[in-house]
């Protein structure tokens, strides 16, 4: 069956983006235009009721949630080998880190961005004291991240998974905050790395993102 992505160019939707390019099949890309509200609009939210970014149709079947797109994707192309055999303790330790980006880092994210939608209009000083401490809060589930890739080089362990696509996306999310994720010393490098790869090339191409890229 075909895929598709419904996309908006650095938005969740770069986590399955990237994972598609890594697994080289055939993919569609159908651009949500935010600017223009289309991810609220009646079709799209046909689609996801969320009105959230992204969406994936493989045939009659549409996903969204970042996380579950990935293990479909890993579930339906176990010959790429981007994630530990079902079954097994690293498949489960792949779990626990999947559901740790996807629940406790990418969750607070728009906390971050979208301050002003947690206190009350007009309440700019209670908006910054908001945004201070959710980015003091991130800064803990970096220091993570970081610990993590000081034991190993990549986020499952010794091979690039489906893991690391996910984390590219949340470290460059943080490029414009107070301490951004490359200023990490192993965090750093790994970006590095992941900008080396083709997957992640292409991507930053096809969705014409600027500098800085991390």
């Amino acid at each position: 069956m075909a895929l598709t992505l419904h996309y908006h160019p650095g938005n969740a939707s770069m986590t399955p983006h990237l994972l598609l390019r890594e697994l080289g099949v055939p993919f569609k890309l159908q651009l949500v235009d935010r600017a223009a509200n289309a991810h609220k609009s009646p079709a799209y939210l046909k689609l996801n009721p969320n009105g959230l970014i992204p969406v994936l149709q493989d045939g009659d079947l549409v996903l969204y949630e970042t996380a579950a797109i990935v293990l479909h994707l890993l579930d339906t192309h176990p010959q790429a080998s981007l994630a530990p055999a079902v079954g097994t303790p690293e498949r489960a330790e792949f779990y626990k880190w999947l559901m740790w980006l996807s629940g406790s880092v990418q969750a607070l994210m728009p906390h971050y961005f979208y301050t002003d939608r947690l206190v009350a209009p007009g309440n700019t000083a209670g908006a910054a004291e908001v945004k201070a401490q959710v980015e003091a809060k991130l800064n803990t589930l970096f220091d993570q991240i970081e610990q993590r890739l000081s034991e190993h080089p990549w986020m499952g362990g010794a091979q690039f998974s489906a893991l690391d696509p996910y984390t590219f996306m949340l470290c460059r999310w943080t490029r414009g905050m107070q301490r951004p994720a490359r200023t990490l010393p192993h965090i750093g490098p790994y970006l590095q790395r992941l900008l080396a790869r083709p997957a992640v090339q292409q991507v930053i191409d096809t969705e014409g993102l600027a500098a800085p890229l991390v």
